[in-house]
């Protein structure tokens, strides 16, 4: 399952950790995703979302 929200479509950032003697070393930055049941298309569904989406109420949620 990818790591992107499937609402707003964040997804993983990349960029460098620098240490400090600035050693440079790749590193990733993951979306904070929860896997929510939710109304798509009029059906239920469970989907990835970042909690940005979910707190500023992008989701319908299903019960």
């Amino acid at each position: 399952m990818a790591r992107k929200c499937a609402i707003c479509g964040k997804g993983v950032v990349v960029g460098m950790k620098i240490s400090h003697s600035h050693i440079r070393t790749k590193k990733t930055w993951a979306p904070n995703l929860q896997r929510v049941k939710a109304i798509v298309n009029g059906s239920p569904r469970r989907i990835m979302v970042c909690t940005r989406c979910l707190r500023s109420g992008k989701v319908q949620r299903a019960i």
